[in-house]
């Protein structure tokens, strides 16, 4: 028997995974963006330019949606916690849907020119506000019906679209590169785009029949509804909202150094065969959909801190094997690596933030803070990775620059995370008052020697 919620009538089931299948779909999108920019983008869009710079301009293009997150991060926040959750997270989809719809049938540079770039750059703007809307507003309808006692790991049900987004582009575009290569270039790139639509009608039609989170519905009820939400924010959860900034850095960096970066680093430093790292990529993304929930569950038993703080430590030992394991160009060592630095090390630092971030937010603020936090978090620590490893390897021609890269960022998330408080047991309508979530978890909750009497940020 399925899980409810305590103020609902839906089950909880259906909501996480209506809360999934979107996020699914929107990072699908997003990575089959990424995988065409490691793989063709720069030999369609920007030909004229020598094979560097190609590459640069191509991954240039791609952070451009990160730069756009923030954007729509206040965008969908504002509405999300002036509205309700619901309607941003159809209309979040929708956008993004059209968005890479778009990019199937975009004209390339030699159709016409260098207009070809710039649309390009267009609906990748498109694809970078839909995308700051769609996670947080997922994840706060998954922890706000969440049960006492479970709701990283309900929360951790939208995490796990993005492996899964991942799995599917990775495997779409391993599948178009069996096609002749004159086939792949010219048109086999378009269909996982032009795919995304039908994807996109699945998603909206198990949206709309979810209901509104009970938490925020509770605050419009009594009127409580902030007028300008980021700005409350900015004004008065700072503190919580640079915590949430920067404990992004260990999971961002290293994630897309391996799924976007390194697609293009392991075919022309190590020889590795665009197949093979991108059914690395696809093996090591679909273990991760498993191991997401599992370290979710952990979260809910020990609390977020002690997990994101192992996952720091862990992302420091990894980084330089990882390019050890690349640079043997042998199948089973770059799979391994992929295993490592996805299903191990990404899942222990990112599926606990899906509810570390939003417990460090009142509920009436709840949406902006945390799309605020994950998305400003992300374009400042994500976007750039595929460009900043791509020039850093450029200057040193060895790996031992990107390995240190990825250790910096787990040190600045080791730091922000270590001076916020834990809020395992805090009571989601409530944050910060412990106190009250104990006589709700008692019977749910294992007792655990851990104190929560941890620094107070807010």
């Amino acid at each position: 028997m399925s899980h409810r919620s305590l103020t609902s009538d839906v089950p909880i089931i259906k909501i996480a995974f209506a809360s999934f299948i979107g996020t699914l779909i929107e990072f699908f999108d997003m990575f089959i963006f990424g995988t065409a920019s490691a793989l063709v983008f720069n030999h369609l869009f920007f030909p004229s330019l020598d094979p560097l710079s190609g590459t640069l301009a191509s991954f240039a293009t791609f952070g451009v949606g990160f730069a756009a997150r923030p954007l729509g991060g206040v965008i969908f926040g504002h509405f999300g916690d002036r509205l309700g959750r619901k309607t941003m997270l159809v209309l979040s989809l929708l956008v993004m849907g059209v968005g890479t719809a778009a990019v199937g049938v975009l004209p390339t540079y030699g159709q016409i020119g260098i207009g070809a770039p710039a649309l390009l750059v267009f609906v990748r703007l498109l694809q970078g506000i839909a995308i700051g809307g769609e996670w947080s507003g997922a994840v706060l309808m998954a922890i706000e019906h969440a049960p006492p006692g479970k709701r990283a790991f309900y929360a951790s049900w939208p995490q796990c679209g993005v492996p899964a987004g991942l799995v599917l582009a990775t495997g779409a575009f391993f599948l178009i590169e069996l096609l002749p290569h004159d086939a792949m270039m010219s048109w086999g790139w378009r269909l996982p785009f032009l795919a995304s639509a039908a994807l996109v009608v699945i998603g909206l039609y198990i949206r709309v029949q979810i209901s509104e989170s009970p938490a925020f519905q509770a605050v419009r009820d009594r009127g409580e509804e902030s007028r300008f939400p980021a700005g409350e924010v900015v004004r008065r959860a700072w503190k919580p909202l640079l915590i949430g900034v920067f404990s992004m850095a260990a999971n961002s960096i290293p994630f897309y150094m391996a799924t976007v970066f390194a697609l293009s680093y392991g075919q022309k430093e190590a020889g590795v065969s665009r197949g093979t790292l991108l059914l690395a990529v696809c093996i090591a993304a679909g273990l991760q959909i498993f191991s997401m929930p599992a370290v979710a569950v952990l979260a809910d038993r020990f609390g977020r801190r002690p997990l994101l703080l192992f996952g720091c430590v862990l992302t420091v030992l990894e980084a330089f094997p990882f390019f050890w394991l690349i640079n043997t160009g042998n199948t089973f060592a770059v799979i391994a690596a992929m295993i490592i630095a996805l299903p191990v090390v990404h899942a222990l630092t990112y599926s606990p933030m899906s509810s570390f971030l939003p417990e460090l937010f009142e509920t009436r603020v709840r949406y902006s803070g945390s799309a605020i936090s994950y998305q400003v978090g992300s374009m400042l620590l994500s976007g750039p990775v595929p460009f900043v490893s791509a020039a850093l390897f450029a200057w040193a021609n060895e790996p031992w620059p990107l390995a240190l890269y990825i250790m910096t960022g787990a040190v600045v998330t080791f730091a922000a995370v270590f001076v916020a408080r834990e809020s395992y047991r805090d009571d989601i309508a409530c944050p910060g008052s412990p106190g009250r979530a104990r006589r709700q978890h008692k019977q749910r909750l294992p007792k655990t020697k851990m104190s929560n009497n941890t620094k107070v940020v807010s």
